[in-house]
């Protein structure tokens, strides 16, 4: 299996974070930086779908615009 490409970059981490991300490695029998490309994976993830698909946009802008003054009667 081919390494992906790493980078390397520097940041600060509130010290009681850090901390417990270093236990997490040491319990779990991992390194750090899994520990992180994990959590920055899942933040990407999480992100990602906390905004909506464009074309499940586009279909309720269609909608609105088609059915708009029937769901506000509906909504009284």
């Amino acid at each position: 299996m081919a390494s992906k490409a790493r980078e390397k970059f520097a940041t600060q981490v509130d010290a009681k974070i850090l901390s417990a991300v270093r236990g997490l490695a040491q319990s779990e029998g991992r390194q750090i930086q899994a520990l992180i490309d994990e959590a920055l994976s899942d933040l990407i993830e999480k992100r990602r779908r906390s905004q909506p698909r464009a074309h499940v946009m586009e279909a309720y802008q269609g909608s609105l615009e088609k059915f708009g003054g029937l769901y506000k009667k509906l909504a009284e």
